[in-house]
C-alpha cells in the first residue's frame, strides 16, 4: 500500500466567525460550479444520437442475449465498459473501483433505466470476479463478437475503459454518450468526497498549498479486497 506522506503544513486556524466568511465566500464558486454543471447536462441533453445496428451478442447468466436485452426492458441503459482481457485473471483496479461505487439498481430503474458491465473475458471469469468482489451489477461478456472494437474500447487487443449511454425507441438503439478517463470520475464518490476534505486526494497532480501530503496519481487504488487494512491512529 503506498504511503502517504507526513503533511508538513497544515490549513490556517482562524476564529469561527472568520472561517464562517471564508465558507461562505468559497461557497460562491461551489455554487457556480453547480450551475456550470447543469448547463453541461443541459448541453448533454441537447446531443444528437446515432443508430447501433450491428446485431450483437453477449453471453449473460441467463444465456446468449441482445444489445436490446441489456435494456431489460426499460428506455436507458448506462453500460460500462469494464477492462478485463480475456487473457487476464481479475479485472482493472480502475474499474473495478468503480463498480464499487454502483448502488442498488432500483434507484435508476425507477427512472426507466438501468445499468450493466460489459468485458471481453468469458463469462465464467466475469462471474467469478464478480463473486469475489461481492458486486450485484450484472456482468455480460463481449467476448464472442466484435462490440468492444467497433465501439473503440479494445484497440490492438489493449483494453480501454468507459462508460456509453443508450436510449432505445422501440426496438432501435441509440448511443447518446460516451465518457472516458475522467469524465467517469463523478460515478465514484470516494473521489467527490476526498475532494471535500482539507488534504484532497493526495495526489501530486492538485494544486494544494506546500506542505500538503501527496503521493504519484493512480498507485495507491487497489481492488477492495487487496488494501492492507491501516490501523486509525491519528497520531501515527
Amino acid at each position: 500500500m503506498t504511503t502517504i506522506p507526513e503533511p508538513t503544513a497544515w490549513p490556517t486556524i482562524v476564529s469561527q466567525e472568520e472561517w464562517d466568511v471564508a465558507l461562505t465566500k468559497h461557497l460562491r464558486m461551489e455554487k457556480g460550479l453547480t450551475r456550470m454543471r447543469d448547463a453541461v447536462s443541459a448541453s448533454r441533453r441537447r446531443l444528437p444520437m446515432v443508430e447501433i445496428t450491428t446485431p450483437y451478442t453477449f453471453r449473460g447468466e441467463e444465456g446468449e442475449v441482445s444489445l436490446l436485452d441489456l435494456f431489460g426492458g426499460h428506455r436507458q441503459l448506462v453500460l460500462q465498459h469494464f477492462m478485463f482481457h480475456p487473457d487476464w485473471d481479475e479485472g482493472c483496479d480502475g474499474c473495478s473501483m468503480m463498480t464499487d461505487h454502483i448502488g442498488p439498481l432500483v434507484h435508476m430503474r425507477a427512472r426507466d433505466t438501468t445499468f450493466v458491465a460489459v468485458a471481453r473475458a468469458p463469462l465464467a471469469k466475469l462471474l467469478a470476479y464478480r463473486e469475489r468482489m461481492g458486486w450485484e451489477v450484472p456482468f455480460y461478456s463481449s467476448f464472442e463478437s466484435s462490440f468492444n472494437q467497433d465501439l473503440g474500447l479494445t484497440v490492438n487487443d489493449e483494453e480501454l475503459h468507459g462508460v456509453s449511454y443508450f436510449v432505445r425507441n422501440g426496438d432501435r438503439i441509440f448511443r447518446t454518450f460516451f465518457s472516458t478517463d475522467r469524465g467517469d470520475e463523478d460515478a465514484i464518490s470516494t473521489f467527490i468526497l476526498l475532494d471535500r476534505t482539507a488534504f484532497g486526494r493526495q495526489e501530486s497532480w492538485e494544486d494544494s498549498p506546500a506542505g500538503w501530503p501527496q503521493t504519484e496519481p493512480y498507485g495507491w487504488w487497489r481492488r477492495h479486497d487487496q488494501y492492507e487494512e491501516v490501523e486509525g491512529d491519528c497520531c501515527h
